[in-house]
């Protein structure tokens, strides 16, 4: 098992990226905050799938943190995610520090509009500020052919591919499959904040948006009664704090009106204890 290249500096990756467009290789990027797991080794292999070199980048954003977010917290486990980088056969891993995305006298952001500033966007007022500033200046760095975006942050992944579109730039944005644990919990790193009766609650996340599915499944359209599906199923356990259930508009997350007319996506925002989680299930 061959160890990633870990590039630290700009001026490595820039050597790294010269030398690879020298040999005429496609190159897949899977940008990541670490603490690693199935969900985004899944992402590594169908970068892998998809270029012949893969790059990781690690990178905790401290701008798409609003104040009493878990910035502090979050869990750093480098060691451990290029071990498992090394066994998807990832040639390089680029390890920025804050000083070298935010230097001295930094003042330029992306900001996004209409998209940005709903579900997610509404209650964490600059978290897409953060999150596109930081993936636009990765993209510059990197210059990826392609890259690759975890459905489970399913707005991220959509404004990411507006602004790709916005901004004209070449690369070909993939979305990536929700991995799931076996009962149904969307894999991420925050599931390890949860407490051992908060992990066997947070599973009725799932189960609320499988029984909209359901519903839609059976030709329910009404967007009401189908959020109230899914709404039943996980209030009826008060552990649970609903920031928002909703259903929208699969391409450009806009409501679906009084009735279900086109492809759409139910994007759910819970609290459990101290931990916020979200999830979403396409209905089709």
């Amino acid at each position: 098992m061959t160890m990633p290249s870990t590039l630290i500096s700009i001026a490595d990756l820039q050597a790294r990226r010269q030398a690879w467009d020298s040999d005429g290789a496609k190159v897949a990027f899977v940008p990541t905050m670490g603490a690693l797991h199935q969900g985004h080794l899944s992402l590594v292999k169908q970068a892998r799938n998809l270029a012949d070199r893969v790059i990781v980048s690690i990178f905790v954003n401290p701008t798409q943190f609003g104040p009493g977010e878990d910035l502090s917290k979050y869990p750093r486990t480098l060691s451990a995610d290029l071990e498992l980088l090394a066994r998807e056969n990832v040639e390089a891993v680029f390890l920025p520090s804050d000083a070298t995305m935010y230097p001295d006298g930094f003042q330029t952001y992306v900001h996004g509009k209409g998209m940005a500033l709903q579900l997610e966007g509404s209650s964490r007022k600059h978290h897409f500020e953060g999150v596109l500033t930081v993936v636009l200046k990765l993209f510059n760095l990197v210059q990826p052919h392609v890259a690759i975006f975890g459905k489970k942050d399913y707005q991220q992944w959509r404004l990411i591919e507006q602004m790709v579109a916005d901004l004209n730039l070449p690369i070909k944005i993939i979305g990536g499959e929700t991995l799931r644990d076996s009962d149904g919990l969307a894999m991420s790193s925050r599931n390890r904040y949860l407490s051992e009766g908060e992990r066997q609650l947070a599973p009725f996340i799932y189960q609320g948006l499988l029984a909209a599915k359901a519903g839609f499944a059976a030709g329910e359209r009404s967007p009401e009664v189908l959020i109230a599906s899914c709404r039943n199923v996980i209030e009826q356990h008060q552990d649970f704090v609903v920031d928002y259930i909703e259903l929208r508009q699969r391409r450009n997350l806009l409501p679906c009106g009084t009735s279900v007319a086109e492809a759409s996506v139910m994007l759910v925002a819970v609290r459990l204890g101290t931990t916020r989680l979200i999830d979403n299930m396409e209905m089709d």
